[in-house]
Parts: C-alpha cells; sequence; structure tokens
C-alpha cells in the first residue's frame, strides 16, 4: 500500500507528533516519562542500530559487535535519563539551543532536498526580482584635463576638446563594474550622480585627472534566468525550509497560551 505524497512529508510527521503531544497534554493524558526506569531494546531497535553500523562500516555486524553496540546505546540511554531527571537539561543554554535546532531541522529537512519545477522557478523569480537586478549600464561621452580649473573652463565652452588620453572618450551600454574598473572607483561614483540629460556636466576627478561628462543613457543591467537558475534554485530551498519551518512553529505555538509579565 502506497501512501499519498503528503503522507510521507516529514513537517506532516513533526506536526502530528505536535498534535498528539497537544492532545495528551489537554485531554488530561501525560507524555511518555522521559526518566523512566524501564529501558527496552526491541527488535526494531536492534534492527536500527545495526542499520547505523551497516552505514558506517559498509557491512552487517557481527553478533559480537551489535551486543557492543546495544551495550553503548543503553549506557547512553541511562546516562540521559538520569540527567533529565536530575534536571541538568533545564539550565543548559547549548542542550536548549540543540533541541530547538533539532526540530527546526525536523520541519524543514524536506525542503532541503526538493527540486523545484521550471514553473515554480520562474515563479519565484518573478516574485523576487529585486533580488537579482543587474548592475547599471550608462552610456556616456568623456573629456580629460589635467586640473579642474581647466575642466570647468572646458564646460563653459563644451566645443573645447579634452586632452590626449589613452582612455575611451565613448562608451555604450557598460556596466558600472566595467566603468569602475576602466576609469576608477572615484569616476564611476562621480558618474553616478550626472544626469541623463545630454549636457555636459561635472567636472567629476578620477586617478588620471578631471573629467567633464554627458550622460546618454542609463538602464538596469537585465539578470539572466538561465545563469541565475542554480543560484534561484538553492534560494527557492531556502524560502521552503524558512516557510515550512514557520509552518510548523505556528501550529505548535497555537496548542500554548502564553503570559507575559506587564
Amino acid at each position: 500500500m502506497r501512501l499519498e505524497g503528503w503522507a510521507r512529508e516529514p513537517l506532516v510527521h513533526f506536526l502530528g507528533l505536535g498534535a498528539l503531544l497537544y492532545v495528551a497534554l489537554t485531554w488530561g493524558g501525560a507524555p511518555p516519562d522521559p526518566a523512566s526506569r524501564v529501558i527496552t531494546v526491541d527488535v526494531a531497535q536492534k534492527a536500527q542500530l545495526a542499520l547505523g553500523f551497516e552505514r558506517v562500516m559498509g557491512r552487517a555486524p557481527t553478533d559480537a559487535e551489535l551486543d557492543e553496540r546495544i551495550a553503548r546505546y543503553v549506557r547512553e540511554e541511562v546516562l540521559y535519563r538520569e540527567a533529565l531527571r536530575l534536571g541538568l537539561d533545564a539550565e543548559d543554554a547549548v542542550v536548549r539551543q540543540r533541541m530547538v535546532a533539532k526540530m527546526d531541522l525536523t520541519a524543514g529537512g524536506a525542503a532541503e532536498l526538493a527540486e523545484p519545477d521550471e514553473a515554480a522557478l520562474r515563479a519565484f523569480y518573478k516574485a523576487n526580482r529585486a533580488r537579482y537586478a543587474g548592475s547599471q549600464v550608462v552610456s556616456f561621452e568623456q573629456k580629460l584635463f589635467s586640473n579642474a580649473s581647466a575642466a570647468r573652463a572646458a564646460l563653459a565652452a563644451s566645443a573645447r576638446p579634452g586632452e590626449p588620453s589613452s582612455l575611451p572618450g565613448t562608451m555604450s551600454g557598460t556596466p558600472m563594474r566595467e566603468i569602475a574598473a576602466r576609469f576608477g572607483q572615484q569616476f564611476a561614483e562621480g558618474l553616478e550622480g550626472l544626469r541623463v540629460d545630454g549636457q555636459w556636466q561635472g567636472p567629476i576627478p578620477s586617478g588620471f585627472g578631471w573629467h567633464i561628462v554627458r550622460v546618454t543613457g542609463r538602464a538596469e543591467e537585465a539578470p539572466d534566468f538561465d545563469t541565475l537558475r542554480p543560484r534561484l534554485a538553492n534560494d527557492w530551498r531556502a524560502d521552503q525550509i524558512a516557510r515550512r519551518k514557520q509552518r510548523a512553529y505556528d501550529i505548535l505555538r497555537s496548542a500554548y497560551r502564553i503570559d507575559i509579565a506587564k
């Protein structure tokens, strides 16, 4: 008999456990005592211990090795229950955080290996497009001068040519990162503050001198979906994990009454 897909979800098991605890606590039942003096190692537990050995060693355990595993399990269980009975976990922040983390992992675990289909990935991309916006691309002309006074004079008479330079006089649709690499970060930062109106502006400094600039276009570099696909898939999974954790917490939280002192 096959279980429906939803029934195999760890989140369903997680919430089911929470529901059982809720019923036990609110309808007069009591959860099992973690400090019980009875430790049962049944057939299923022995099989689990044997499987754990086989996963590590790559083979089934011998009878002696299984007995050693059982002895180790019993020792851990005895010490764990005694620690709980003595309340050693009550004020231990490390234990508290580990238990919280384990509950979160249980709720979000299934999403870690999930693979979004094309429609889900494109929908996620559309809803979060701002997160993947590319850098600006700018089109401009520039003239270089050795000092600010010469640049200001040229600005007043825009027909005046700039001084000889190895820098390009015109750049079209160029990403800001490339502009910063060619002209320097100081020039790129000055360029960001200029208007797109086809008028000569400035002067703005760089490591080469002083520039007057005419900005003819500015736009956002369009991100490519196929290039972003691996990053989108990872971000989609992280989003799913966060959603499952929150959904599980919200359901369990509803079983509690919270009294906060004023």
